[in-house]
């Protein structure tokens, strides 16, 4: 079907100034890109017009740190995402996602991140290489795909649960080995770099220089690596700095995942951050970064926990919870000393809000703080921390309302930054910024304060996390690509998810293009599904498979 988009506002992802435009859409791809006027039904072929006097086109919009890798499957109408104006996402975040896994593997990383993805007993779990990970997001089922694009990250932590299992400890030489085999194939199967959770076991126990063998792995075959680096909060500038020189040593790519300083420790300092950052681009480094437009964060209530308390998986740390002596040094450690869960910082209670639980007779608990529930129960706060977890085999999802305003927007006009919404999909009380991160960049951020163009701020949102990604024919409004487009009027686009009502489609958001069908039209979702796995290929380029789709019109 040929769509013929006229009069358009044309935003095109490269942050150059805008223009008026027609843009014929021929199947998946743009087809051609004229000015305003210039395009008519007769003279194109076009079977559709859509007037788009007074909105925007833009790229659709690339979420460099979402975590859909099960939702995309199980909710396969992905309105979170779609509904504002979101066309490729980066999965396997965090170091832990469900592939490459054995089935030991997959059972405990199932339980270890139900509280981001949920866990689903019905579901066929019919994969486990990353490679039938991605074919499978390509036949989601006979009726069609998955609703946006997808790339991914091989996720450290699961692939070191697969060599070395869930437990602390040095690898052998021998493992080491095979952990680097692992990451070579799964990149040569289709995955664009590397990501860690270095905050969350097993990921955790990894030394700098178990990660620099594999970051080598990653940068000799073109890929990036995407930390969730030691600490946000206490040490945070030293754990950034150990990201960039692991960077340096090894050659690899750096992306730094959701990249803010949080906790009462870093009020303020950004501006050191983005010292060290532009200190190592200047001596030559490939940094970019990532952030989300709130202040609270979003994670389970178990990586509060110190790293040993997790070593084994869930039922060794249930255990451990169990045992009143193990129990009392965890509460140590939580409460006194500060657990490198929690980022090196004294866990304050009235910061942590239960978002979401596995458990139904726990359902109470959801919008509170383990603080509040504290106060309503008589009981000690660690005690409603630890029985919570217990009760609810460590599935809770949390807010955590530790962020600083001054923070975000410093680091948000970075010259590599890029918009990433780590949006949770699971719970009764989800973070709003799986529904509202994008609209929220363009509304509140762009237009109501003023502080990048609306041009720059697409760019932040599309031509440049595209470029990190290296993909093919992708990420610009451009004759020859990929026809993955947003049409929204500039003048209302806004979020409307709260913490209150998480779950609110955005304003101003018209139509979306996911492979030149429409999945947006005029506001409201059509239920096609027309997205695809994006693959790294030998040549280093981001794309799906060269033998169907648009890459049959590549030149």
């Amino acid at each position: 079907m040929k769509t013929l988009i006229s009069n358009a506002v044309l935003v095109d992802g490269t942050g150059a100034d805008r223009r008026s435009a027609d843009v014929l859409l021929d199947g998946e791809v743009i087809a051609v890109v004229a000015g305003a006027g210039s395009l008519t039904a007769s003279g194109t072929g076009a079977e559709r017009i859509i007037d788009a006097a007074g909105l925007v086109l833009s790229p659709g919009f690339i979420d460099m740190h979402a975590h859909s890798d099960l939702q995309l499957l199980v909710n396969k109408d992905h309105y979170a995402k779609l509904s504002q104006g979101v066309t490729t996402e980066l999965l396997g975040q965090d170091g832990l996602s469900y592939a490459p896994v054995d089935d030991a593997t997959l059972a405990g990383v199932r339980e270890k991140i139900a509280g981001w993805n949920d866990n689903p007993q019905d579901f066929d779990w019919n994969w486990r290489t990353v490679g039938e990970y991605l074919d499978r997001l390509d036949r989601a089922d006979n009726k069609g795909r998955i609703a946006t694009n997808a790339a991914y990250l091989v996720p450290q932590g699961t692939v070191r649960a697969m060599v070395m299992g869930f437990a602390e400890g040095d690898p052998t030489p021998e493992q080491q080995e095979r952990m680097q085999d692992v990451v070579r194939t799964a990149m040569e199967e289709g995955a664009v770099g590397m990501s860690s959770g270095l905050t969350y076991t097993p990921g955790m126990y990894a030394r700098t220089e178990e990660l620099a063998g594999l970051c080598r792995t990653v940068g000799e075959l073109g890929g990036f690596y995407a930390p969730h680096h030691r600490s946000y909060g206490k040490g945070a500038l030293g754990a950034y700095a150990e990201m960039i020189e692991l960077s340096r040593d090894t050659g690899c790519a750096l992306h730094l995942s959701h990249a803010t300083m949080n906790f009462a420790e870093n009020k303020g300092r950004a501006a050191a951050l983005l010292e060290l950052i532009d200190s190592a681009l200047d001596a030559g480094a490939d940094i970019t970064l990532d952030t989300y437009p709130y202040l609270p964060g979003a994670t389970t209530l178990s990586a509060i926990l110190p790293s040993w308390a997790s070593s084994g998986g869930t039922e060794a740390t249930l255990a451990r919870l169990a045992d009143p002596q193990t129990r009392e040094k965890i509460r140590e450690s939580v409460e006194i000393y500060g657990s490198d869960g929690c980022h090196g910082v004294v866990a304050d209670w009235h910061t942590l809000e239960i978002s979401g639980v596995q458990n139904p007779a726990l359902a109470g608990h959801v919008g509170k703080t383990i603080a509040a529930i504290a106060g309503e129960t008589e009981q000690e706060p660690f005690n409603v921390f630890a029985q919570i977890l217990q009760e609810d085999r460590l599935g809770t999802g949390i807010l955590q309302h530790v962020g600083h305003e001054g923070n975000v927007r410093a680091i948000m006009v970075h010259r590599t930054h890029t918009g990433g919404s780590d949006g949770l999909l699971v719970g009764a009380k989800p973070h709003p910024r799986a529904w509202g991160t994008f609209p929220r960049y363009l509304g509140h951020y762009s237009r109501d304060l003023g502080l990048l163009t609306l041009e720059e701020m697409v760019h932040h949102l599309s031509g440049r996390p595209a470029g990190r990604l290296k993909l093919h024919r992708r990420g610009l409004v451009r004759e020859g690509y990929a026809a993955d487009l947003v049409l929204f009027d500039p003048d209302t686009v806004r979020d409307e998810a709260t913490f209150e009502n998480p779950r609110q489609a955005a304003s101003g958001i018209h139509h979306v293009f996911v492979n030149g069908t429409a999945a947006i039209d005029g506001g409201k979702p059509t239920g096609a599904r027309a997205g695809r796995a994006l693959r790294r290929s030998p040549d280093g380029r981001t794309r799906i498979a060269p033998e169907e789709g648009i890459e049959s019109h590549d030149s």
